[in-house]
């Protein structure tokens, strides 16, 4: 008999499909990594669970202990399951411009969740950095993840994400693309691809009110550039340890109302019921044209599942509320 002794087992190995409609403009192939696939709909399984394993292993997390991270939400999804399954209790702390759905579903998970505002320095004890950090500090037996320079995030796409894409192309893959958050996909994918082929070219996606495009340009953590985004799973108002600068040859940065359209494009045009950050990515693609040729192979990586952005990018009253459409 052929089946998984438990749901953290089907973690990893999903599939590359290929963008046929939004992409025809494109010299080249383009494919995208449906972390959809995954138990909790989100590429965030991956590390969450390396996150744990890793802990368990040196003792940072005992048995019957308490997870304690600020998320965006699909970290916390991810975190949710292999809580469940190992025996640990989670709390979670979430910014208030985080979709509706996405705090449901980690309450659905059985963890409890802290909301606090988003639009408050990181320093801010209100800050969902601080707030996290606080509890962590005075809950008994927790564990405190910091996903943002916690080397473990990485380190689960060095190992699992990066080797799928190399094989799934069979090693044609010619440039990498995905939206940067917390860094660990970017600099996990990138450091593996540029192991096996240097000339692979490894693209950021970016929002604006973020400093990462800035920053990798020139140098400078301009907190000029920091301002409120709509735009989820993407961007940060910090350099979290977990992005590798050196592994990034560039970013393109995609406004909100961009993201949100394509998005909604995705769902309508590829069938690809998708998160925010997966509209974001391929307009990204689409702005990075001039850099593709018709023999190149490009994988883009979507994060995250429609879902959970359905009172919000699929929702055509709240998009008409933004702006977002006529």
């Amino acid at each position: 008999m052929d089946y998984k002794k438990n749901i953290l087992e089907t973690i990893g190995n999903t599939p590359l499909v290929k963008l046929n409609v939004l992409t025809k403009e494109l010299p080249c192939l383009v494919l995208a990594k449906y972390e959809t696939f995954n138990p909790g709909h989100s590429t965030k399984d991956r590390m969450a669970l390396k996150m744990i394993e890793d802990a368990e292993v040196d003792g940072r997390l005992k048995p019957g202990g308490t997870i304690i991270e600020g998320t965006s939400g699909n970290t916390g999804m991810g975190l949710a399951l292999a809580a469940i399954v190992k025996g640990y209790h989670c709390v979670f702390v979430i910014g208030d411009k985080q979709s509706k759905e996405k705090i449901d579903v980690l309450r659905a998970m059985g963890a409890q969740v802290v909301v606090c505002p988003n639009n408050v320095e990181p320093t801010d004890p209100r800050s969902y950095y601080s707030v996290s950090k606080r509890l962590a500090e005075e809950t008994p037996n927790s564990w405190y993840v910091n996903q943002y320079d916690n080397p473990s995030n990485s380190l689960a796409h060095y190992e699992s994400t990066g080797p799928e894409i190399w094989k799934q192309t069979d090693g044609k893959i010619t440039h990498f693309v995905v939206g940067v958050g917390t860094g660990g996909t970017i600099s996990g994918v990138g450091k593996y691809l540029k192991e096996q082929n240097p000339n692979i070219k490894v693209w950021g996606i970016d929002t604006y009110g973020s400093v990462f495009k800035k920053y990798h340009e020139t140098g400078i953590f301009d907190e000029k550039e920091i301002y409120p985004y709509v735009t989820e799973g993407i961007g940060e108002d910090i350099l979290p340890k977990n992005v590798d600068f050196s592994v990034i040859d560039g970013f393109t940065k995609v406004t909100d109302k961009e993201a949100a359209i394509y998005t909604q494009r995705l769902a309508k045009e590829e069938a690809m019921f998708l998160g925010n950050s997966a509209g974001a990515a391929i307009k990204g693609v689409l702005q990075l044209k001039e850099h593709f040729t018709k023999d190149d192979v490009v994988v883009v990586l979507f994060h995250d599942h429609g879902s959970r952005y359905v009172a919000k990018m699929f929702n055509d009253d709240w998009m008409r509320s933004m702006g977002y459409l006529d």
